[in-house]
């Protein structure tokens, strides 16, 4: 999987090369990278890879092939950016890709079940002081969020963690706003309920 996005992108990397114009903007770059400007994917691929790859661990909860997956997103931009029509944000788009292949992976049969994997959404520049009860809290919303149902769990990590409006959320899951705003009152009841029992209170205010 790495092995073909490098091949197809010249050796992405974490760095932020500065690609030829002024306009960097997402969709400036995606036009670019349309052009076959490999700069520009690299770009792309520093300024959204850690969103992107949070966001399917959140969904499979497996490290490994997230990463994997992660890669195949971006490789799949390289090769349909001429498909992007900016009807809405480039990282709308994105992580329609990025969902899409997450429940695909999801959808294939597994030989073992895992537990999903912490992941660290800790604020690393917290006041010293404060450190333990951040971790402490962070690691209690981690738990909470894995026992909510995957419809639930995308919803509040769009909407919270990549501060997505009703309609960007819609957008990427293809469901109605109606829909998203119906799940959205169920998972914060839910998940306030489940922090609730361990303690945390108002983690959603």
């Amino acid at each position: 999987m790495h092995n073909n996005l490098a091949g197809a992108n010249s050796t992405i990397s974490a760095d932020r090369p500065r690609p030829t114009g002024h306009d960097n903007s997402d969709e400036a770059l995606i036009r670019k990278v349309a052009a076959g400007n490999r700069l520009a994917m690299q770009v792309l691929f520093a300024r959204h890879h850690a969103r992107v790859y949070r966001f399917i661990l959140r969904l499979i909860g497996n490290a490994a092939t997230a990463e994997d997956l992660t890669s195949d997103v971006f490789l799949s931009v390289w090769r349909q950016a001429d498909r992007f029509e900016a009807r809405s944000a480039f990282s709308t788009w994105l992580l329609a890709i990025a969902r899409y292949k997450a429940l695909a992976e999801l959808r294939r049969p597994t030989d073992t079940a895992s537990e999903p994997e912490a992941v660290d959404v800790s604020d690393p520049a917290a006041d010293p002081e404060a450190a333990l009860e951040v971790e402490r809290r962070g690691q209690i919303l981690r738990k909470c969020l894995t026992r909510l149902s995957r419809e639930h769990r995308e919803i509040i990590d769009l909407v919270y963690y990549h501060e997505k409006s009703v309609g960007e959320v819609a957008a990427i899951v293809g469901i109605p706003a109606s829909t998203v705003k119906t799940r959205m009152f169920y998972a914060r009841r839910k998940l306030s309920e489940l922090l609730a029992t361990e303690g945390v209170a108002e983690a959603l205010a």
